[in-house]
């Protein structure tokens, strides 16, 4: 029960001061001039007045509410080191109980997983949103257990109670890690680019650390390289892409005894090798329409470097200039061939027959060439069946087919065979170009018959004949195609085809562009979901191996979703790299960063929420230091003191009923106003005074 005297004004409040101020000036006018009973009148008119003023007395029967204390809880990651967890579950269960003696206080547990992604511990946020479903008056005080390690330290909310912190953790914790400070994310092949890393300690280092750690360096999963490492220094580490495409190198720190997690001592740069110019070296021979297909082709891209000359004197020219004397600037065919041939990533002969001008040791360097990791493509027409052929030359060893000179002169139409359907070169041309234009390919009218020898053929013509043979020699590829009627698909005729498509795909495969390895196996990251492919030539089922970041192992298996290429999705519980394998392919993946921003700072401190406490006048405790115990105090006073924390009752209530009673009835005010001014004039009358 409580109870309170409220007015509520019979007369405008205007009205009111008016008259008070009437009143009040009458009564100082009679006692100016010494009237007697102007006291009296003075009691009557307040009596008056305050029967305007309508006094009441309120009775209110209250139902108290308990008082709200909320508990957040840091679940993340870095709260799993060490004993971390066992001194959390201690601690929830400590202040359950003390919270409970309390009395009429309501703990409310808020449990704080990691932020989706990288995004750390999110404990202002989590501390906001529970607060928002707790009325600021029954908002006793806020503890929160955690390590300290706080990512969002801006978002903290306005507190109108005390905010305690209990960190978890030992003074003796100490941690290292590695930091990548600079990689970019491209690269030219084969010219070096610096990264930055460095190796640093936090916490309390002992000793025995030491001032160098062991620093491990793997490209694209291949044994790594160890070397030793100076300790918060900053390292400049050159490193040189070997090929195009993606290229994971992966980091690692030896780990230390002691250390809080090896977690944060690795790290993974994922750089895109590019090329800074392709050099192609296209040497034709009798003109011919497809001969500008090619040099368009090449042009047309503008990171190519293209070198072009063509043999202007067909053979059956004969009007006895000597071969030497065909230009007047002798063209510079053994620097070409011989001294800078090693500078070209691909060579292309079209329609190139042997006439002498360039030497047999010109095409066994050229067959060297291809051996040590170059590319050789053939575009054959007649010349290639003729005596002249370049198979007549040291450049048979390489070549996957040999001819039988035999040259078909009739009109078919371009197949993809069934290895072409799974070869990446040839991968789906024929469905594209339908669902694009609605029709066909184009017919071609002639096919160099060949004997195949070796290599993949993935094209065919006319009765199943072999029309595009491809083949890796050494280190280097060779591609021959014995039709020199690509032309047809590029002018239309018949409705076209895929003609620069198809060269496109066919020059990149044999620059070896990572995207068009007929066996590969590779891994994309979206969130914490990893896209699998799988590409082989061969059918069989399929698995893939993976090896989390924690060592847990999983075997999920490769589904055929077109032809020679399989796939499967895998959801990746943890941030960090994975490691997939299938037989003698692997590859890596890094989900998030291999040291996620819960493992950037492990040792705890309570720096990070000092002002925030403060602001409160609550209190950051170890609870290495002990179980700090839990007392009420008064609003406004420090909440926090040594082995103890403080909570503010907010003494909140509800009103279940309320009772309005007028202080006095009207007649009673009525009559003593009316004795007071009968008395004030009996007095004045002088008919109260005693007689002398």
């Amino acid at each position: 029960m409580s109870g309170l005297v409220i007015f509520d004004m019979l007369l405008p409040w205007a009205v009111v001061w008016a008259v008070w101020g009437l009143v009040a000036g009458l009564i100082v006018l009679a006692a100016w001039r010494g009237l007697r009973g102007w006291w009296i009148r003075a009691l009557a008119a307040a009596v008056l007045l305050l029967a305007i003023a309508n006094p009441s007395l309120q009775t209110e029967n209250r139902s108290p509410l308990s008082d709200i204390v909320v508990l957040v809880v840091d679940d993340s990651s870095s709260q799993r080191l060490s004993d971390r967890a066992d001194q959390t579950a201690a601690a929830i269960d400590r202040i359950t109980t003390q919270v409970a003696a309390l009395g009429n206080t309501e703990l409310r547990i808020v449990h704080l997983a990691d932020a989706p992604g990288d995004g750390g511990t999110l404990m202002m946020g989590a501390l906001a949103q529970a607060l928002a479903d707790v009325p600021r008056a029954r908002l006793a005080g806020a503890i929160l257990l955690t390590d300290g390690r706080v990512h969002d330290i801006e978002a903290a909310p306005d507190m109108p109670a005390p905010l305690h912190a209990l960190l978890t953790g030992h003074d003796t914790d100490w941690d290292r890690r590695l930091i990548v400070t600079n990689a970019p994310a491209f690269a030219i092949l084969d010219e070096p680019v610096t990264l930055t890393l460095r190796v640093d300690d936090q916490g309390a280092v002992p000793d025995a650390a030491g001032t160098m750690a062991q620093l491990s360096i793997s490209v694209d999963g291949e044994e790594p390289q160890v070397f030793s490492v100076p300790v918060g220094r900053d390292l400049d580490l050159p490193v040189t892409l070997r090929h195009g495409g993606m290229n994971v190198i992966q980091f690692q720190v030896a780990t230390a005894e002691g250390e809080l997690t090896d977690r944060n001592n690795g790290a993974v740069v994922q750089i895109n090798g590019v090329r800074d110019r392709l050099r192609v070296l296209l040497v034709s021979g009798e003109p011919h329409p497809g001969e500008r297909t090619w040099r368009n082709l090449l042009k047309s891209d503008s990171s190519v470097d293209l070198v072009h000359f063509t043999i202007l004197r067909p053979p059956d020219k004969q009007d006895g200039v000597p071969v030497t004397e065909l230009s007047l600037i002798a063209f510079p065919t053994r620097e070409l061939f011989m001294d800078k041939v090693d500078e070209f990533d691909l060579i292309i002969f079209d329609r190139y027959r042997r006439r002498g001008i360039l030497p047999t040791a010109y095409f066994e360097n050229i067959r060297r060439y291809v051996q040590d990791g170059g590319a050789l493509l053939i575009a054959a027409g007649p010349d290639f069946a003729s005596a002249d052929s370049l198979y007549r030359s040291p450049l048979a060893d390489i070549l996957p087919a040999a001819p039988t000179a035999r040259v078909i002169e009739d009109g078919f139409h371009p197949a993809i065979t069934d290895l072409g359907q799974r070869h990446p070169v040839t991968e789906g041309l024929e469905q594209q170009w339908i669902a694009a234009n609605g029709n066909d390919w184009g017919r071609w009218f002639r096919l160099i018959e060949i004997d195949p020898l070796r290599g993949q053929t993935v094209m065919s013509g006319a009765d199943g004949r072999a029309l595009l043979q491809l083949d890796r020699v050494g280190e280097g590829r060779v591609a021959l195609m014995v039709s020199d009627q690509a032309w047809l698909w590029d002018r239309g005729f018949e409705g076209g085809g895929p003609q620069l498509e198809l060269l496109r795909r066919l020059a990149h495969w044999m620059m070896k562009e990572p995207e068009l390895e007929e066996e590969a196996l590779r891994a994309t990251a979206q969130g914490q979901t990893v896209t699998i492919t799988r590409r082989s030539l061969t059918q069989a089922d399929r698995q893939v191996q993976i090896t989390g970041p924690d060592g847990a192992v999983t075997v999920l298996p490769l589904a055929e979703t077109t032809p020679g290429r399989y796939s499967a999705e895998f959801v990746g519980p943890d941030i960090g790299l994975y490691r997939l394998t299938d037989g003698d392919l692997d590859t890596v993946v890094a989900l998030g960063p291999a040291a996620p921003r819960e493992f950037e700072q492990t040792i705890a401190t309570g720096d990070v929420l000092a002002d925030v406490v403060e602001a409160t006048r609550g209190g950051i405790m170890a609870l290495e230091d002990g179980q700090p115990a839990i007392r009420a105090v008064r609003e406004g006073r420090a909440a926090a003191g040594r082995g103890w924390v403080g909570i503010t009752p907010r003494n909140a209530y509800v009103a279940a009923d309320i009772t309005v009673r007028p202080l006095m009835p009207g007649w009673a005010i009525l009559l003593l106003s009316a004795l007071l001014i009968i008395a004030a004039w009996l007095f004045e009358g002088r008919r109260l005074r005693r007689p002398v």
